[in-house]
């Protein structure tokens, strides 16, 4: 089976401290479920239309594992505390292998 990813882009930050304390929340429900935080910050480089805000990579066992995860309870009062604090591209790719 292969792993999935989460590749969350921020566009742009309205509100850090709301942001600040989504991640306290996110990143135990993440890792509660099987998740492994491979990068996450403001990019060293950008190219192309990349914009320079901070982006978060994250490795699960299966897609399956990072769609149930998004859409367990723990995850979901996460974004509720994110409230729209910044605006986002979040994509849950399969990977290759």
């Amino acid at each position: 089976m292969a792993k999935a990813y989460w590749v969350s882009f921020y566009r742009s930050i309205k509100d850090p401290d709301a942001v600040a304390a989504y991640a306290k929340l996110a990143g135990p429900a993440l890792q509660a479920a099987g998740a492994r935080f491979l990068a996450r910050g403001v990019p060293q480089h950008t190219y192309e239309a990349g914009l320079k805000e901070r982006m978060v990579v994250v490795e699960f066992p299966s897609v399956a594992a990072a769609v149930a995860c998004h859409d367990g309870a723990a995850y979901q009062a996460a974004l509720k505390v994110f409230n729209h604090a910044a605006e986002r591209d979040f994509r849950i790719i399969e990977g290759l292998e």
